[in-house]
């Protein structure tokens, strides 16, 4: 159970001076921050279509990388590579999640809270997303339209391979702000590619529920205009110049899990360095979820922590004052970015698992008297942005714990 206290008392990060500067610096704070945020439509959407792979196939060809359980061929023929959690032998699926991971990361990103979600009876698909893990075009900016339409063709793919139930599209940072955009009725397909009757208030083509953590959601008002100038004009210079983290010494902590982080610094899938374009395509796909906050339609969880340094808490106010009033948000004081893989996850799994099956209910942690506690508590939107970027095998080096 949250403590109230502990909301009403948080203070707000201090800002950090002498990082917000002019000039290639100021661009490699943001792409060295973005960086760790772990955090293309066809002729023929129905084409979509989820198969098997034969064990030990790689689909990318790349050896090196772990084979999926599944793969989810997109309708304009890429394949996306997918792990899935089934319920226990016995056990009725009685919901489907489609799980989107964040910037950098890939379908191992779920893998902790996954089973859990499996053993209360839920299918969770999880695959890489396009331009991530071990896709085809790995460490290649896909655009923000071809990320929203590989998940309406997942959408489609998960909904052939378990018919008959609901099915929820859970998206962690820039996965979140993936299933923001497939929620608003801009997502939708021409009605000739789906049913063509749903209702005004549905999220679009067989969605159930969206649930949003810490979703990388940043307009580029917020970023201010030095920043995002400087990233374009690096990006048009040198695109494939690549950024680690560890231009700058200064670190963050996206979790409080050491394992684990050591987990996914380890992990082959993980993208170690990134494009300055690929930065850019991001912060145009936050700016573009930012804009889109307001026309999300259908039952929305929004779930953010108070201790994220990754996507600002004066940015994650901005998207809760733009989200429908009907969406539920729950807020975690000790919470960091990647919240089910905090060694508080419990809180927010338990919260996602009571919403799902009972909407109208209160969240059992508490995090959504805690939410609004935050948000009449404090002015965030007087917060300047925090830039603390730092690699991940130098954040993994040593004990996050406080």
């Amino acid at each position: 159970m949250i403590r109230l206290d502990a909301v009403l008392t948080t203070p707000p990060r201090p800002p950090t001076p002498s990082l917000i500067a002019p000039g290639l610096a100021a661009t490699l704070c943001l792409a060295a921050t973005l960086a760790l945020a772990g955090c293309a439509g066809g002729p023929n959407p129905a084409a979509a279509t989820l198969a098997s792979t034969a064990p030990g196939a790689a689909p990318t060809g790349r050896a090196a990388f772990p084979p999926p359980d599944l793969v989810l061929a997109m309708a304009d023929g890429t394949t996306l590579p997918a792990r899935v959690w089934l319920p226990p032998p016995g056990t009725a699926v009685r919901r489907a999640i489609l799980a989107l991971h964040g910037f950098n990361d890939s379908r191992d990103a779920w893998a902790l809270p996954a089973p859990v979600l499996a053993a209360a009876g839920f299918a969770v698909v999880a695959p890489d997303q396009r331009g991530f893990g071990a896709t085809a075009s790995r460490g290649r900016w896909p655009g923000a339209a071809a990320l929203v339409a590989d998940a309406r063709d997942a959408v489609r793919a998960v909904h052939a391979r378990f018919p008959g139930v609901p099915l929820t599209v859970m998206g962690e940072s820039m996965g979140g702000a993936v299933a923001l955009l497939l929620a608003t009725p801009d997502a939708r397909p021409p009605a000739n590619a789906s049913s063509g009757n749903a209702p005004d208030d549905a999220p679009g083509d067989g969605v159930d529920s969206t649930v949003l953590l810490a979703p990388a959601v940043w307009d580029r008002a917020q970023i201010g205009p030095v920043l995002t100038a400087s990233l374009w004009a690096a990006a048009g210079l040198a695109p494939a110049h690549e950024v680690t983290g560890r231009e700058l010494p200064l670190r963050i902590a996206v979790s409080d899990n050491r394992d684990a982080l050591l987990a996914l610094i380890r992990d082959p899938l993980t993208l170690r360095a990134t494009r300055l374009d690929v930065l850019a395509g991001l912060v145009d796909l936050m700016d573009r979820a930012a804009a889109a906050a307001p026309r999300v339609r259908g039952r929305v969880l929004i779930l953010d922590g108070g201790r994220d340094q990754i996507v600002p808490l004066a940015a994650t106010a901005a998207t809760w004052a733009r989200l429908p009033a009907s969406a539920r948000r729950g807020f975690y004081p000790a919470g960091f970015h990647l919240l089910l893989r905090d060694r508080e996850r419990a809180l927010p799994t338990g919260d996602i698992l009571a919403w799902l099956d009972r909407p109208q209910a209160w969240l059992p942690s508490g995090a959504d008297v805690a939410a609004a506690a935050w948000t009449a508590g404090h002015a965030w939107a007087a917060e300047p942005a925090a830039w603390l970027p730092a690699g991940l095998d130098t954040l993994a080096g040593e004990d996050p714990r406080p």
